[in-house]
């Protein structure tokens, strides 16, 4: 390890460029969910809060927001939020502001929610 941090310093390279190539298994990761607004209702909603181990759900009026920071990648939400949630794909989440891993998904579809608002 010793003798790259020389050679870097000696070279004048700081960092490397990341990645040289994706790796063909990555493929295979399912990531933290996509959710898809049109296809997400207010009950959907507050079922996939409930049943999130790592509160990285919550609702926010007509509003779903998804916290990728506290996010395990269990699946739970994958396989109860039916068409409404997939999964990304995406493995690489590093971001100089914590806000940034904080997402805010519309909910726009049917109103059959608990509380009635449209």
């Amino acid at each position: 390890m010793a003798f790259w941090f020389y050679r870097g310093l000696r070279r004048g390279i700081a960092t490397t460029r990341y990645p040289k190539t994706v790796d063909p298994w990555t493929e295979g990761l399912a990531g933290p969910p996509s959710f898809h607004s049109r296809s997400l209702t207010v009950a959907t909603a507050d079922r996939l809060v409930a049943a999130c181990p790592a509160t990285a759900l919550r609702r926010d009026e007509r509003r779903l927001v998804v916290d990728l920071g506290r996010c395990t990648g269990c699946g739970r939400c994958i396989e109860l939020g039916g068409s409404a949630v997939e999964p990304s794909h995406v493995f690489e989440l590093a971001t100089p502001e914590r806000s940034a891993l904080i997402k805010h998904v519309p909910i726009r579809g049917g109103d059959e929610g608990r509380d009635g608002t449209r």
